[in-house]
């Protein structure tokens, strides 16, 4: 039997629902089974809900399928930063390698001998020749052919930053520096080379945008940002910067391709970096360059910190910046 209490609330209803049956004039068994409908529709209402927000919260707190999977996030990373189809720029080599050679900044001879051995180095070497249209482009092939061609570039190329920059203004002497001591593939000696041809002509305002690009990129080699481009990767990268803002690519662009550039001359480093960034939901096509080229992240202090916040990702190489590439 039911309780008391129980009988009294349900015969307290059923008088409540012939009340309002005789109000509205309808069968009293007519308003107890749309009353019971509604209960149950608000019900399943109710269950739907909560089963979805139940669903939504698990898909947001489950771990991703890449970190579950570490070794397929590096891979999906390591295919973003170094892409197997390189890297192409906006910029054509146009009569760059030509003037490199006609003042003595690069001796074909010395080229010839240590390029064309390689797989791409005979196709790159067009660009003395006959590369007016000849894309500026980066790949696994070419990586070192790249690095000495910008070298060579930034290393001659007229320039307020090295004529009044830190490597002027340092305290130690600018020819005994690993950009300058280590240019052996010239006709010339590099201190003779130095800032002395205007292969890139640039105006005041232009030299000035130049040096705060330079000033905001960084390399894992060493410490200093590129305008104190003491080793290859940093003449290479202002060589770069120069002839970039001369033909008047946005600053966003010229950071992006130079993010590029330190990529394949450091891979090890922007791979970390790249596992890094995906560790926080942030897809490496995505990134700011500017912020990526940082001291806090491109620097060799900042690109350490990298190494030890991902050092126990399963499929990461131990490896650090060289400026050997």
């Amino acid at each position: 039997m039911l309780p008391t209490s129980n009988k009294k609330e349900r015969t307290g209803k059923l008088k409540k629902s012939r009340k309002i049956a005789q109000i509205i004039k309808i069968p009293v068994w007519a308003l107890l089974l749309v009353i019971v409908n509604a209960v149950a529709v608000a019900g399943l209402v109710s269950y739907l809900y909560f089963n979805r927000q139940i669903a939504s919260s698990a898909s947001k707190t489950a771990p991703s399928e890449e970190s579950r999977n570490p070794d397929a996030l590096v891979r999906e990373v390591s295919l973003s930063v170094i892409p197997p189809s390189g890297y192409k720029t906006r910029l054509t080599w146009g009569d760059i390698g030509r003037k490199l050679v006609a003042v003595g900044a690069i001796d074909p001879k010395k080229y010839a001998q240590m390029f064309q051995s390689n797989s791409t180095g005979a196709q790159e070497m067009v660009i003395f020749e006959e590369g007016k249209d000849k894309p500026i482009e980066m790949n696994e092939n070419n990586s070192h052919f790249l690095v000495n061609t910008l070298w060579a570039l930034g290393l001659t190329n007229k320039s307020q930053v090295l004529d009044e920059g830190p490597m002027k203004t340092g305290g130690n002497p600018a020819d005994r520096f690993a950009s300058t001591a280590g240019w052996t593939l010239g006709t010339k000696p590099a201190m003779e080379l130095y800032s002395s041809e205007e292969l890139v002509p640039l105006t005041d305002e232009q030299q000035e945008q130049v040096k705060q690009i330079a000033e905001n990129v960084f390399r894992p080699c060493c410490g200093n940002s590129t305008a104190f481009p003491d080793c290859n990767h940093g003449m290479a990268a202002l060589g770069y910067i120069e002839l970039a803002v001369a033909n008047g690519l946005s600053e966003e662009q010229i950071y992006k391709d130079l993010l590029a550039f330190n990529s394949f001359w450091f891979p090890t480093n922007y791979i970390e970096l790249g596992v890094y960034f995906a560790q926080q939901g942030k897809q490496w096509e995505s990134l700011d360059a500017k912020l990526a080229l940082s001291a806090e992240y491109s620097s060799a202090q900042g690109a350490q910190k990298i190494h030890q916040a991902v050092a126990n990702v399963p499929g990461l190489k131990s490896q650090g910046g060289s400026c050997g590439a």
